[in-house]
């Protein structure tokens, strides 16, 4: 097939590797612009360009592809195959191809529709997400299923490592179904609307830690936001950003947001429950990303009886 890839981060990495390498080719590729990154404002390729670009892949990046859409109609897809691409498609491209256009989605839809499905899943302490292909539709994730594959959340996982198991699994699970797509075997299903629920992008406000929380969900929002955008909270009116973290189950008086006790390799704060909260790895403000160990052997405001923001 004459395949047009629409994707831009990291994790649609893995999925255009494999295209790359199948027996099909790879025309065109469709990628959010370049953007100005870090306090340096570097402008930026996105990954799936700079994979691309390795290819000699010709690349279109529209700053709205509903309005700037002829590209890919001129490139003459068989199909289009997204991941993670950031915009809205219009209806005009999905209906082109001869295949239709389809979607490699990190969740089992129609659970956690949207941006974030990754975070989600471990914020909301899930013990399983997976991958789902779908044909696409003109509304967020609602298209048709074609296949999915389960992928366990292991309880020390967090954005990183599960953003690398979902995106290997998405790659073996689109390489195992394009087959049926082409052979017109695949049996899809229609998605259970009723079931649906939805990750939306991470807003600033998801980022800051609310200690009166239970202690697993204390946890589980730091790991759900590890290594981006990451957790955080205030002490002593600055930001400390909160990157590992265990929990300790241990008897205190403590209130919720209370420095109760400095180890050598961890900051033990107490929670809104009977649990505690063991920071192992931060970023204090202006700083690098440190382990407590290392923060500890210099100056630092980790002060015992000392209280984080709620």
């Amino acid at each position: 097939m004459r395949i047009v890839f629409m994707g831009t981060p990291e994790f649609a990495v893995n999925i255009l590797q494999s295209l790359i390498d199948s027996e099909h080719d790879v025309i065109g590729v469709v990628t959010q612009p370049d953007r100005l990154v870090g306090r340096k404002r570097i402008l930026t390729a996105p990954p799936i360009k700079t994979l691309a670009s390795k290819y000699s892949i010709p690349v279109f990046q529209p700053e709205k592809i509903k309005l700037n859409y002829q590209q890919v109609i001129n490139w003459n897809p068989d199909i289009i195959i997204t991941c993670a691409y950031g915009q809205i498609i219009p209806k005009v491209l999905l209906d082109y191809p001869k295949y239709k256009a389809i979607n490699v989605h990190a969740s089992l839809l129609p659970k956690y529709r949207g941006g974030a499905p990754i975070h989600q899943a471990i914020i909301d302490g899930c013990r399983e997400t997976g991958i789902t292909i779908m044909y696409m539709d003109v509304k967020m994730d609602e298209g048709d299923i074609i296949a999915q594959k389960t992928v366990n959340i292991e309880e020390t996982d967090d954005v990183g490592r599960l953003h690398e198991k979902l995106s290997i699994a998405g790659a073996n699970l689109l390489m195992a179904t394009l087959p049926s797509i082409v052979n017109h075997t695949n049996k899809s299903i229609k998605q259970d609307h009723r079931e649906a629920t939805y990750a939306y992008n991470i807003k600033p406000e998801d980022e800051k830690i609310i200690w009166d929380m239970l202690g697993v969900q204390i946890y589980n929002q730091i790991r759900g936001l590890n290594p981006w955008p990451g957790a955080y909270s205030i002490l002593d009116g600055r930001r400390v950003k909160i990157y590992r973290s265990k929990i300790i189950k241990m008897p205190s008086s403590g209130i919720p947001g209370e420095i109760i006790e400095l180890q050598k390799d961890g900051i033990i704060v107490k929670t809104g429950d009977h649990n505690c909260v063991k920071l192992m790895e931060v970023q204090l403000e202006g700083k690098k990303i440190q382990t407590i160990k290392e923060i500890l052997n210099g100056k630092h405001p980790f002060i015992i009886g000392k209280k984080f923001s709620t």
